[in-house]
């Protein structure tokens, strides 16, 4: 038999309609201009959708077509967010930090038809566009089509122009929720980068989610600082569930560094954000030096990088905020798990819990996978690659077949660690990063961790080198804080109580920065180049 309930299709324009509706007055988006902030109600983001829709229309997106975005966090990027997938069409962020021949790779792949671009990276773009074989329509926000020097066959406007003349209502096509809405390429940092898509219904579910109070607890109540790039993942889903709750947003367009993000957390009293680690990292130290209020802030959460415990103790302990740790890639849309430890469990112990991945909602099935594809029982102990599946997690790449990444059903994370009775996973690496010595693995994120909890230490990567005797051991490579100095003895010394004999790392360099991925990650890939190529200097400790 059949239900007797109605029937609807899962879409982004009903997020859309709901937060310009119930929530147009109340919430707001604001976007950080560097000397304040300019600002929109959630009503008006309703209405310049709209008209955005109709340009598009005019321009000829009547279908499917790709439509790019090469911007930053603004409100502008949120109406791109909800108008192309609104009206059919698939939205493509293009991550303005891949590197050139990535850029165009990506945007030839998806066939972008037409492309917004921030006029703060037109200078980037202009690189770019002869490559660009698809695109036929530039639109420039933040300035006239003047300032962008196109190809035959390519049409330039501005974006305002452009707007002015169209209507602030769109008859919003009903879209089957299983068709595409948006579409992002991971960070390609062994290959070129791969694309997922994500549907409607993906994205519908994937809100829901984060607005739980197992996600991000994200509610009406709150002011949610999107500093994660909306090009990077679709800013972990927080655009789509502020709509969907009627939170509002703050947006820091292109200032990320420590100092402009702080003056605007103290200026906007936001009650939660979402940024990598690095970010976070340097809003301590600024914050160590300069007094700021930054008491709002109720949470902050933590992802695309394992989160030192050091950074969430330093948080919590000296400003009252909680360091939320969260799991999840491209792939997941990208919200895979959250750690928020159990009721009941306090002191000393609730660190486990919160250090880890965190317990997979229920969107979101997980099992660990050993040697020889035998899976692995959640003992806390055996150790295997995490993969998943669910309702918002992709089953291939757009345009390609990867058997390797997509097996039986499942989604190889490519990440290795544990998962507890309880239901927490623990990763305690990459599978490629796990260094393999002696017979015996050494996690290098625990590495990480630990050097990290050094005062004097910044930022620690910690990579596998080739060893005579143990095939690989580690090698700490550290960034020191300003006007810190320490000498590697006194490290391999601080580890010693909490690190196996064995364990301890003999070869030690200090570089003035880290190599980092697109996406604000340590790019290991980099750090073994340097090491191969004898760019290092070396020490060796034991």
């Amino acid at each position: 038999m059949f239900s007797t309930m109605q029937d609807g299709h899962l879409s982004i324009a009903r997020i859309l309609q709901q937060g310009s509706e119930p929530h147009g007055v109340s919430a707001e988006v604001v976007t950080w201009t560097g000397d304040g902030a300019r600002r929109t109600s959630y009503a008006a983001v309703g209405r310049r959708a709209a008209q955005l829709a109709h340009a598009l229309r005019g321009l000829g997106v009547t279908g499917d077509q790709r439509v790019g975005t090469f911007m930053w966090n603004n409100s502008e990027h949120l109406e791109a967010y909800f108008a192309v997938p609104s009206m059919g069409a698939v939205l493509h962020t293009l991550n303005i930090r891949l590197f050139p021949d990535q850029l165009v790779y990506v945007a030839n792949h998806a066939e972008d038809e037409v492309v917004l671009v921030d006029s703060t990276l037109l200078p980037l773009f202009q690189k770019l566009l002869p490559e660009l074989a698809t695109v036929r329509h530039v639109i420039v926000v933040g300035a006239d089509g003047a300032a962008l020097e196109a190809p035959a066959g390519v049409e330039v406007h501005g974006y305002e122009e452009l707007l002015a003349e169209q209507p602030d209502e769109f008859d919003w096509p009903e879209l089957d929720e299983r068709s595409a809405a948006a579409m992002c390429y991971t960070s390609g940092t062994t290959a070129n980068p791969k694309g997922v898509v994500y549907s409607h219904r993906s994205v519908y579910l994937h809100s829901m989610q984060v607005c739980m109070t197992d996600g991000m607890a994200l509610s009406q109540a709150d002011r949610s600082l999107a500093v994660v790039p909306m090009f990077h993942a679709m800013s972990w889903g927080l655009p789509y569930a502020a709509f969907m709750v009627g939170a509002s947003l703050i947006m820091p367009d292109r200032f990320l560094r420590p100092e402009p993000l702080v003056r605007m957390i103290a200026a906007e009293r936001p009650t939660m954000a979402a940024a990598v680690p690095t970010i976070w990292q340097g809003v301590l130290q600024h914050l160590a030096t300069n007094a700021e209020d930054v008491s709002s802030l109720r949470e902050v959460v933590v992802g695309g990088a394992a989160c030192p415990p050091s950074l969430m103790k330093a948080f919590e302990e000296n400003y009252g905020i909680s360091v939320l740790h969260a799991w999840g890639m491209t792939e997941t849309s990208p919200l895979g798990s959250v750690a928020r430890a159990p009721v009941g469990v306090s002191g000393e112990q609730r660190w486990t819990y919160r250090a880890s991945q965190g317990r997979l909602p229920t969107g979101v099935q997980g099992r660990l996978v050993g040697e020889g594809d035998v899976v692995l029982p959640w003992d806390g102990a055996s150790v295997g690659e995490l993969q998943v599946r669910g309702p918002w997690v992709a089953k291939a790449y757009y345009g390609e077949d990867d058997p390797e990444k997509f097996h039986e059903g499942w989604l190889r994370t490519g990440d290795v660690g544990y998962i507890t009775p309880d239901g927490f996973v623990q990763l305690t690496d990459r599978a490629k990063d796990v260094i393999k010595s002696g017979g015996e693995w050494i996690s290098s994120v625990d590495l990480e961790n630990k050097v990290m909890g050094h005062p004097a230490v910044a930022e620690a990567m910690v990579i596998g080198v080739p060893d005579e005797k143990w095939s690989e051991r580690p090698l700490v490579a550290v960034v020191l804080r300003d006007g810190q100095q320490v000498a590697a003895a006194e490290l391999r010394e601080f580890l010693a109580d909490s690190v196996a004999k064995w364990q301890l790392p003999e070869y030690w360099t200090f570089i003035p920065e880290a190599p980092k991925t697109s996406v604000g990650k340590f790019d290991k890939k980099r750090l073994r180049q340097q090491h191969a190529e004898g760019r290092l200097n070396i020490t060796h400790v034991q």
